[in-house]
């Protein structure tokens, strides 16, 4: 199964004057089937090898149209819910919360497992095995709270249940015209996952990653209390605190987040770029961050940005500006449905520019939000490799994406051990002015193509957190900072890597144990929705734990929810493992939160 783009050399003759050429001479298209790097010894093939090349019959044949009906009736649960009074919303959700405060109060702290959702491990959208819950826990069912209780256009502000999902929500908001600040591109990503681990869009080099959207939490505490956490009450600790900590502080059953006015298009602009790596990296910075670090300015800054690097010599990099539909509509403007199941996949569209050169577009704000969705980035590609193609689109793409967790569901675990060695799905966090060095490393140790970049800022609060910018960097003045944010941009490494698809060895673990040693130096962050290899020690080098250990104590969490790192811990957890742990911090003095000056 090859990459799109990797089906054989495609030498650069000549380069359109509109694609920007950063490097001294025209290079090659690189071929992943050709070594990039040194070549490693070939990998001896299994049975697990054969079952994962065909493992699209599966696919075919059980994961999508099982996954369409999971969608579709989704949808129609979404459609009743809309229909209620917000009224009715609030009294099915305060009836529900009642059973969850009663639930948490028959635990008997003696006998019962450690507290968790009643969720089946598979359904996470993460890659991360849920393998906690295969000990021994006492269950809590949150699978009513899937409903927006209010949309307050005056105060901005939509009030959420943490099982509803972005494509929810977006059809909710978008057609008033307004919008989540940050909106997750794929349409299953849930408000409660995109609080309690990570969550990101285009938007994000302007509002931050999606918690720092969230005005206010709804939590459930270890002794049944229900509190409301904002900034600036007496629940402002646990307010900073909640963001990446998996659901360990407590129970979320609500979150009010901030709304913006938007309009009914994206005005997209596709720039194609070919240089060096820290060519492109630099490229990418001046994409959306002003030399003269007049960030703030809406003039200077777009509204979305993303890039995509498709070789280690091209890029296409993405700028968005909101266009009403007047503007949209004007003679000579190209509108483009990306939504519909027939269109040509977002990330084989956007490598376009690569032949033709800069171009503009139009793209409903929705379908544009959820750009990514239908071929889940490029993963799409590797689960079907012929689902790209015009006569599988139009027959059959309506039935796309396969729903993440029913592929989880159907692949047992010899096909999972292999994916967590011979597949990449990792997010590095990292400081803009590092992206090149990233770019580098990810080249060297893992060749996965495309990659995908979203710049993010990393704000500076009254309280450190779990993730915080880099101390001082206020007073360096780098490109894309402001006095009161670092910039800092997700690196998307989504494929099978280059030795994989030649048949070559390679060492998975060792690989993102390599990638996170590199982010713990270099201060980067790796959301905890993937496979992580960190050892306790590394995982409170790359994270900061004092605010959120003060918090457990503080609130009765320990003993009650398993620790974030324990959660996020690669392989089973046994009962007795984690009551050790859950003993050990308890014994710990409570360390306290750090307070910039």
């Amino acid at each position: 199964m090859l990459p799109f783009g990797a089906q054989g050399p495609n030498p650069i003759s000549r380069i359109p004057a509109s694609v920007v050429n950063l490097a001294s001479s025209p290079v090659a298209m690189s071929d992943l089937r050709a070594p990039l790097n040194p070549p490693r010894p070939k990998r001896k093939k299994g049975l697990v090898d054969f079952l994962v090349h065909f493992r699209w019959i599966i696919v075919i044949f059980v994961v999508l149209p099982i996954s369409f009906t999971f969608y579709f009736l989704t949808y129609l649960g979404d459609v009743r819910s809309e229909m209620k009074s917000y009224k009715q919303r609030q009294k099915e959700h305060d009836e529900n919360v009642n059973k969850v405060v009663k639930r948490l109060k028959k635990r008997d702290r003696s006998k019962d497992g450690l507290v968790c959702t009643a969720r089946k491990p598979w359904i996470a959208v993460g890659m991360r095995n849920v393998d906690y819950k295969r000990a021994r826990h006492f269950e809590v069912d949150l699978s009513a709270f899937r409903n927006i209780l209010e949309i307050d256009k005056e105060r901005m502000i939509a009030r959420v249940e943490p099982l509803v999902n972005m494509g929810q929500i977006s059809r909710a908001t978008v057609p008033m015209n307004i919008s989540l600040a940050v909106v997750a591109e794929l349409d299953d990503l849930t408000v409660g996952g995109l609080i309690n681990g990570y969550g990101i869009e285009g938007s994000s080099h302007i509002y931050g990653l999606f918690s720092d959207t969230v005005v206010a939490y709804e939590i459930i505490l270890a002794d049944g209390q229900l509190v409301r956490a904002t900034k600036d009450n007496q629940y402002s600790d646990l307010f900073y605190a909640i963001p990446w900590s998996q659901g360990t502080l407590g129970l979320l059953v609500a979150a009010e987040i901030k709304l913006i006015p938007v309009k009914e298009y994206m005005k997209l602009t596709y720039k194609p770029v070919r240089g060096n790596l820290k060519q492109l990296a630099q490229a990418y910075a001046d994409s959306f961050a002003p030399r003269d670090g007049d960030q703030d300015n809406p003039e200077k800054v777009p509204d979305f940005v993303e890039a995509m690097i498709y070789t280690p010599t091209e890029g296409v990099f993405m700028t968005g500006r909101y266009a009403s539909k007047e503007e949209a509509k004007k003679k000579g403007n190209v509108i483009n449905e990306v939504g519909w199941w027939y269109k040509t996949w977002f990330y084989q569209h956007a490598q376009k520019a690569l032949k033709k050169g800069e171009f503009v577009e139009y793209i409903p704000t929705r379908e544009y939000y959820h750009r990514h969705t239908r071929c889940l980035y490029w993963e799409g590609k590797l689960i079907l490799p012929f689902a790209d193609q015009w006569w599988f689109r139009f027959l059959f793409g309506w039935l796309m994406p396969p729903k993440v967790s029913l592929l989880k569901a159907t692949q047992g675990e010899a096909i999972r051990n292999y994916y967590h060695e011979m597949h990449v799905i990792q997010d590095m966090l990292v400081p803009l002015c590092k992206v090149g060095d990233a770019l580098k490393w990810v080249h060297r140790e893992m060749e996965v193509y495309p990659i995908w970049l979203c710049p993010h800022r990393l704000f500076k609060l009254p309280v450190k957190t779990m993730v915080y910018p880099e101390p001082g960097f206020e007073h360096h003045h780098r490109q894309g900072d402001t006095h009161y944010a670092q910039m800092y941009t997700d690196i998307g490494v989504y494929y099978a890597p280059g030795p994989v698809l030649r048949g070559e060895v390679f060492d998975g673990t060792e690989a993102v144990r390599q990638m996170e040693n590199w982010l713990i130096e270099n201060h980067g962050f790796q959301p905890q929705y993937t496979v992580s290899e960190l050892s306790e020690k590394n995982f409170w080098r790359m994270f900061d734990g004092g605010l959120y250990e003060k918090c457990r104590k503080k609130y009765g969490a320990v003993g009650t929810f398993m620790s974030v790192y324990y959660k996020s811990k690669k392989g089973r957890k046994t009962e007795k493992e984690v009551e050790e742990a859950e003993k050990e911090q308890a014994q710990l003095e409570t360390p306290e939160a750090e307070v910039d000056q």
